[in-house]
């Protein structure tokens, strides 16, 4: 995997902690010049509210840094509510890390 890209691997409930967790890993990732994160989900057992929207903020502030952000590995709950919020087609996912390696591991060598 190239070196530009990061990725996070939250565990666990992706709630009000688990989210603010996430976006200040995001943030740091992003000041220190990071272009490309991959989120992988395969840990996390269940989303709320409050971790999709922790989610749509760090998806904001990795578009304003012109970074790229994307999601792997996520389990049926966790689909189901990205779905249902119509986010499925707001976020790049896929259903795996080799897929995103695939993928998007091309575009960042270029």
């Amino acid at each position: 995997m190239s070196a530009q890209v990061k990725v996070l691997q939250p565990s666990g409930m992706m709630d009000t902690k688990g989210g603010i967790d996430l976006r200040h890993k995001i943030i740091n990732l992003l000041e220190s010049g990071t272009k490309t994160v991959l989120i992988d989900f395969e840990q996390v057992t269940f989303m709320d509210s409050s971790g999709l929207g922790a989610l749509v903020a760090s998806l904001q502030r990795v578009r304003a840094d012109n970074a790229r952000l994307y999601l792997c590995s996520l389990n049926t709950q966790v689909r189901m509510v990205m779905e249902l919020t119509r986010l499925d087609q707001v976020f790049e996912m896929f259903p795996d890390r080799s897929a995103f390696e695939a993928a998007v591991a091309p575009i960042n060598q270029s």
